[in-house]
């Protein structure tokens, strides 16, 4: 099975380059069994590299030590859900996870592509392929997963031990389908650009693509901050580190061609900006694959490899972003700008909205590659985290959501921002009283938590306005707004929806960072803390043995005011003896929207041990604020307007010809 999957990588490579070639030419001298040949051989590219990852899941479900990749992150004793789940917990298996998505989205449009035009159909589907021939090539040549080991050893090294949670389980194919989904906007990009012509089939055929990597990416970044929420014990959701600013600079950069998009489609307008949006995405995709593999980086998101693979991907990552660039450059002139609008309107609005968003990504990506760039030019090491993104980005984010719930209630074309204030002044008064109560009654020497329950209220309040103006709110009656209610576009509930989710992550943020308590502290057996009027009590530590660790777990009791137990909390300190390395393991209790967190220390000899404890008010929101914006595109792609094709082509019927009598 090992060779079947080997020898279908290599199959699955030699078809890319067929894909990449054949269609790219056909398109080129008009032949259209050329251009024929792009949509079955992608087809099969994906079944072959779905095989592929199939024989290597196999392998891990097996045991099967005598494959290299099996050997170094499996054990015979893990759950078999983390020997599955070990198969992308790995640089070797990810990347194949990589290029199978790559594959999937390009057999996706060879199947459903059927009402694009031949020639760019073609270009899209060569671009795809060329992608996927670069990553196979880098696969084969420096990562293959399918490596022997002889003679092949008893048992495995082991996952690492912070890999084996169903957080990372989810998290990596998510991102991946985030990452990756924006390839295919850049190789619609990169087809417009070689025919020179944007038409009506590309417009409509970017802008779901676009959300539906928007929308992975989303809960990939969500269920990672999660994970590292709750699984390093450092009881944080978010640290600046340079891997998560990997996958965050794609998704700024995603949103703001989101909205590009969203004026291409209705005004044919922003053409060229958009054009150059998907093409730095997905850029920003690459460079994100680049951090994490190249070894520049030392991170608990980041897979330690040899130096020499990430100059392979830097070949990849300047063959394409300076090739997409330099086809730009050449051809952007000849394309049309599109249509005309003022800046007051809702095509400005989210213009700027764009510009904001691009500037917030220039200043994550200037941050984050600045200590690399001086280390690898002086040798001098500097970390820039915290500080320096809340000081840069932060100021950004301020004016960019004071400006969000403006862009929907604008007309197109012109629009008339004095009355869509007025529309939005109930709204405003909700805002400014939650800055007032939050300000004045929950913390009366924070300015900044004020703002931020202000803002959110704002975008919470924004979104329903929006919903309700459309609906025709005091304009007719009330049974009629609500068959208009039920009767708007799915769209429009959508952009509510992911508006409003913004506003819920931020009000987590502003609880959490702002009103949490924090206590570090020794704990006997019996003896309790007040954390946020709550009584919490240490009953001892219980030594336990799992498949693969042992563990000494800790329980708490959480006590009412009566004296009544009502939950018991427990945190562990475990070991992995395979790996020979520690892991904790936080005990958290969600109560409403918050949570006690309970992170363990070091124990001592009488039974005492050193306990972190949190209470981190209304911290569930930051991730339930994903989960709705990530509901706000799933119900925006469920408009049909969305998932119909651009109109085929009717074929003129021949005008019969009287003959001559």
């Amino acid at each position: 099975m090992v060779e079947i999957g080997h020898f279908a990588l290599v199959l699955a490579f030699a078809l890319a380059l067929i894909q990449t070639i054949v269609p790219l030419v056909g398109a080129r001298i008009g032949s259209d069994r050329m251009m024929a040949v792009a949509a079955p051989t992608a087809i099969t590219g994906f079944a072959l590299t779905a095989l592929s990852f199939a024989a290597l899941m196999v392998a891990y479900a097996g045991s099967d030590f005598s494959v290299v990749n099996v050997w170094e992150n499996s054990h015979s004793l893990q759950p078999m859900i983390y020997k599955l789940t070990g198969t992308w917990g790995n640089h070797e298996g990810s990347m194949l996870l990589w290029v199978l998505i790559l594959a999937f989205f390009g057999a996706l449009v060879a199947a459903f592509g059927a009402n694009l035009p031949a020639s760019l159909k073609a270009n899209v589907l060569a671009v795809q392929g060329s992608i996927g021939l670069a990553f196979f090539l880098f696969i084969l040549i420096t990562s293959n997963p399918f490596a022997r080991l002889i003679p092949a050893p008893v048992e495995g090294r082991d996952l690492n031990p912070i890999l084996q949670d169903l957080g990372l389980a989810v998290h990596p194919p998510l991102l991946y389908l985030g990452y990756v989904g924006f390839s295919i906007c850049f190789s619609f990009s990169v087809a417009a650009l070689i025919d020179g012509r944007i038409d009506a089939a590309w417009a409509r055929w970017v802008r779901p693509w676009t959300l539906v990597a928007w929308i992975f990416l989303t809960g990939g970044i969500a269920v990672g901050s999660y994970w590292a929420y709750y699984e390093l014990g450092w009881g944080g959701f978010w640290f600046w580190d340079p891997v998560e600013n990997a996958s965050f600079m794609p998704w700024l950069a995603g949103t703001a061609l989101l909205h590009s998009a969203i004026v291409m489609e209705k005004r044919s307008a922003l053409k060229i900006w958009t054009l150059l949006l998907a093409i730095l995405t997905f850029s920003l995709s690459l460079l994100g694959t680049f951090l994490v593999r190249s070894g520049v980086l030392t991170s608990v998101h980041a897979f330690a490899t040899d130096p020499s693979r990430g100059i392979f991907i830097l070949c990849i990552l300047l063959f394409f972003i300076g090739g997409s660039l330099a086809l730009f450059a050449l051809r952007a002139s000849s394309l049309t700008a599109g249509g005309l609008f003022q800046p007051i309107s809702r095509e400005g609005a989210l213009v700027l909205n764009n510009l904001f968003l691009t500037t917030a990504t220039a200043t994550v990506l200037i941050g984050t590659l600045y200590p690399l760039a001086l280390e690898a030019l002086t040798g001098d090491k500097i970390s820039v985290g915290e500080p320096f993104f809340n000081l840069t980005f932060g100021p950004l984010m301020v004016p960019l959501l004071l400006l969000v719930p403006f862009g929907p209630l604008l007309a197109w074309k012109r629009g008339d921002l004095l009355a869509v204030a007025q529309r939005l002044m109930a709204a405003f008064g909700a805002a400014l009283l939650a800055a007032l109560v939050t300000l004045f009654f929950i913390d009366g020497g924070s300015v900044l938590a004020a703002t931020g329950a202000g803002l959110a209220v704002w975008l919470i309040f924004g979104a329903a306005t929006d919903l309700a103006m459309k609906a025709g709110f005091r304009s007719v009656t009330f049974p009629v707004m609500l068959r208009r209610l039920v009767g708007l576009p799915r769209s429009v509930f959508g952009t509510a929806f992911a508006h409003a989710g913004l506003g819920i992550t931020l009000i987590g943020l502003v609880g959490t960072l702002n009103f949490g308590e924090e206590h570090i502290l020794t704990m006997k057996p019996q003896q309790t803390v007040e954390v946020a009027g709550r009584t919490i009590r240490f009953e001892g530590i219980q030594p336990m043995k799992g498949p693969n660790f042992n563990e000494d777990r800790a329980h708490f009791q959480l006590i009412n005011a009566g004296g009544q137990v009502t939950a018991t909390i427990s945190s562990s300190k475990r070991f992995y003896p395979a790996r020979q390395m520690p892991t904790t393991e936080a005990g958290i209790k969600t109560i409403g929207f918050s949570q006690l967190y309970i992170a363990l220390g070091d124990e001592s000899a009488d039974g005492s041990v050193v306990a972190r404890i949190w209470w981190k008010p209304l911290v569930t929101l930051i991730w339930l604020g994903g989960l709705v914006m990530m509901m706000g595109g799933a119900v925006s792609l469920a408009d049909r307007r969305l998932r119909v094709g651009a109109p085929a082509r009717r074929k003129s019927k021949p005008v019969p010809v009287a003959s001559p009598s």
